[in-house]
């Protein structure tokens, strides 16, 4: 457990928290005037590992070599030159702050976090936060790399959760909500995961398990990639705690990242001959797709049902349309893979941010 402090007089601005795994959707910008709710726990905080913020430098200008050394391998809009290790919390954690009035100008019904900080220290008025909690954005508090400090808290120190705990607990993210929408947790979480498989298949088809994931994937890895060529298809599998070792006629294999710590789940012992390429993906959304959704909780009921009654259970809540994944995390992901030098993924991605009909039909 840590508390953050300011930097500048030391005071506590956050409740202990517990660190987790980075999200994917955490740059995530949702719909359309959607109200977002809160993205992170309680009691939980994670670090952008990335540069965030200002000052921000159009890709053109940046020459190849410093644009890679910074973990860009394809065309972006624009990279950050901020600081990196930005901290990101629920608001409700935070202590000791204020939110200045004002700074809000040109947002819609909120803080969008464009104008830069907008919370600070109570105790000297140090900007240290930015809120942002406008419509199709995620309900966050960024606490500044350069204006807050770790420490540990008081009390004992549990390690990260065992792949069997975190097997028991099941704790999952619904791929519906009640109103049929899809979630937006599940379009980021495979959008990167998309942009990871596209990476590792060198332009070959990839076939995929039956089911949810091929409910999710299968669409868009077909248009992205689509068959006709003289290579063989890749054949991607789950893999992960609870599953069988995949076979040797797997080529990628679709494996959960721990999520307190994000390292992605290793397939134990050594396999004779090539190993598969190993696409991470959120837990909360590789445990639905490997062992489904688990049934409600039992509600309490009074009396007996009558002999000749037959049940009616409820159906699972199916969505109102086809599923897209998120197009701008996908292209953030392939962008930071080294595989996106090759030309037919700057092509690929080219297509996307400028909005040619072909690729953007699938997201």
């Amino acid at each position: 457990m840590f508390v953050f402090v300011c930097a500048e007089c030391e005071a506590a601005l956050t409740a202990p928290l517990h660190q987790v795994e980075f999200p994917d959707h955490a740059h995530q910008r949702y719909g359309n005037g959607v109200s977002m709710p809160v993205l992170m726990e309680e009691g939980t905080f994670a670090v952008d590992p990335l540069p965030s913020g200002p000052p921000w430098r159009p890709f053109d200008e940046i020459p190849d070599r410093e644009a890679e050394a910074l973990g860009w391998y394809a065309p972006v809009w624009a990279i950050s030159y901020g600081s990196p290790g930005a901290v990101l919390l629920a608001p409700g954690d935070s202590r000791g702050t204020a939110l200045l009035p004002g700074g809000g100008e040109g947002a819609c019904c909120g803080f969008d976090g464009r104008e830069g900080p907008n919370t600070v220290c109570l105790a000297c008025g140090a900007l240290v936060a930015t809120r942002i909690d406008d419509c199709s954005l995620w309900q966050t508090l960024w606490l500044h790399p350069d204006a807050v400090r770790r420490v540990a808290a008081a009390g004992p120190r549990p390690g990260p959760l065992t792949w069997e705990t975190v097997l028991a607990e099941r704790r999952i993210v619904p791929p519906v909500d009640q109103l049929g929408h899809w979630s937006p947790v599940w379009e980021a979480a495979v959008g990167a995961a998309v942009a990871r498989v596209v990476a590792a298949s060198e332009g070959r088809p990839v076939d995929v398990p039956e089911g949810r994931t091929a409910e999710v994937f299968r669409h868009t890895l077909d248009g992205l990639l689509p068959r006709g060529s003289e290579a063989p298809a890749l054949r991607m599998v789950l893999a992960g705690p609870g599953l069988p070792a995949p076979d040797e006629s797997a080529d990628l294999v679709l494996v959960p990242r721990h999520p307190e710590t994000g390292e992605a789940w290793g397939l134990p012992g050594e396999r004779a001959g090539r190993r598969p390429g190993v696409v991470p993906m959120a837990a909360a959304v590789w445990l639905c797709l490997a062992f489904g959704q688990p049934p409600p909780l039992p509600e309490p009921a009074s009396g007996r049902l009558a002999r000749d009654v037959l049940r009616d259970e409820p159906l699972p809540l199916r969505p109102n349309w086809s599923f897209r994944p998120d197009r701008r995390v996908f292209v953030r992901t392939l962008a930071r893979q080294p595989q996106a030098r090759a030309l037919w993924l700057r092509d690929l991605l080219d297509a996307l941010v400028h909005y040619r009909p072909r690729y953007h039909r699938q997201f």
